[in-house]
């Protein structure tokens, strides 16, 4: 072989191991590599993503504790569940009462046996955070305060907040009322999921009642244009407590901080783990819920196909910049007989991150296919035969 010839092939050779290297190196995904969540001067916190309920991060969320004003949180939403069923209309009349009136605490400023609107003391509740506002809505719905937490405690099991009990509606100290934040974490998801026009009221800024206006005491309002809610809460007992809530690029987070010291720390442990949050993970609906995501044959019925689909939107929160690492898988069953009623479940969606598993939720039938007629029965039977 010639020097010439000599020369061109290792020309070649290196070129193809150049290339052979290169893919290699594209081909490798890189490692996904999280920071541990900020430190938290608190006695427990939580911050989860809204949409996926994935935790980003906690300690000691699962502590009861005395929740100070976050009780309200709870009380307006067994309020907006009886104005959601039509049990109450925000313009009905409420009249004060003496126990409302004379309640301590931070106060909307109501007066006995004046009459004021279900709309203006749930405002008086949210955004001055009154205690008599609460024990006068409290009464009102439900007779009697006592009454009234028996309703929260009901809403608390049906959401499956496990750690939690409460005996009045305000938050006033009591060893036996007691939640934890992850239960606040659960009831603040639910609020905004459920009651999104309501919700708009907690990142109102200021209250007039009576003359009076106050101001909101959730100070991340005027710090944060991304945050819009939720609630503080303070008593000796409980410390300075703040769920708080935002959303940046469609992306809700609702933190939860318990027992910090101060006005300031509860802002600034809030704020430090929405930081936290949206500057490390971020979150995409993979499937809308009640489409279609795929169709089968339905053997024996009188419809030839079904559709499978999910029950309800799918979240994923993965690290930044790791979408193209996520992969959906949809496995069902192969020969599915008729009857099939709509709900049924029938397969699972896989999805994983980086090769590693990530979520599983059921593929289910959206629609009911009756059997169909003998016929169609005959002539599926011997074509699932050889099939």
């Amino acid at each position: 072989m010639t020097s010439s010839k000599v020369y061109l092939s290792l020309i070649v050779y290196l070129f193809f191991s150049l290339l052979q290297t290169a893919n290699a190196a594209s081909d490798k995904t890189d490692p996904i590599m999280i920071p541990s969540p900020p430190s938290v001067a608190a006695s427990s916190y939580i911050l989860l993503d809204a949409d996926s309920g994935k935790v980003l991060g906690e300690n000691n969320a699962d502590v009861k504790l005395p929740p100070a004003s976050l009780t309200k949180i709870m009380a307006v939403y067994v309020v907006f569940t009886e104005l959601s069923k039509g049990h109450l209309s925000l313009s009905e009349n409420v009249t004060v009462s003496q126990k409302a009136w004379r309640t301590p605490g931070s106060r909307m400023f109501v007066e006995v046996n004046k009459q004021v609107t279900v709309e203006e003391l749930l405002k008086g509740i949210i955004i001055q955070s009154g205690n008599d506002a609460s024990v006068a809505l409290a009464e009102h719905v439900a007779g009697d305060e006592a009454t009234f937490a028996e309703m929260m405690n009901q809403q608390a099991a049906i959401l499956g907040m496990k750690n939690s009990h409460f005996v009045n509606s305000m938050g006033l100290h009591d060893d036996d009322h007691y939640t934890t934040a992850q239960d606040l974490a659960i009831l603040t998801r639910a609020m905004i999921r459920e009651f999104p026009d309501y919700y708009a009221w907690f990142s109102e800024k200021e209250y007039t009642y009576n003359k009076i206006t106050q101001r909101n005491r959730n100070k991340l309002l005027w710090r944060d244009p991304s945050v819009d809610g939720v609630k503080t809460g303070h008593t000796e007992a409980a410390g300075y407590c703040l769920v708080a809530s935002a959303v940046r690029d469609g992306m809700r987070l609702i933190s939860v901080v318990m027992g910090t010291k101060s006005e300031r720390a509860r802002a600034n442990e809030n704020q430090s783990l929405l930081n936290y949050g949206y500057r490390f993970y971020e979150t995409h609906r993979l499937y809308k819920g009640n489409e279609a995501l795929t169709e089968t044959r339905i053997w024996k019925g009188a419809d030839k196909n079904l559709a499978l689909g999910l029950a309800e939107d799918l979240y994923v929160t993965i690290p930044r910049r790791h979408y193209e690492d996520l992969k959906a898988i949809i496995n069902f069953e192969q020969k599915i007989i008729a009857p099939v009623n709509q709900g049924d479940n029938l397969g699972t969606v896989n999805v994983t991150l980086a090769g590693e598993p990530l979520i599983e939720k059921k593929l289910i039938a959206l629609t009911s296919v009756e059997k169909g007629n003998l016929m169609r029965n005959l002539y599926d039977t011997v074509l699932m035969l050889v099939k």
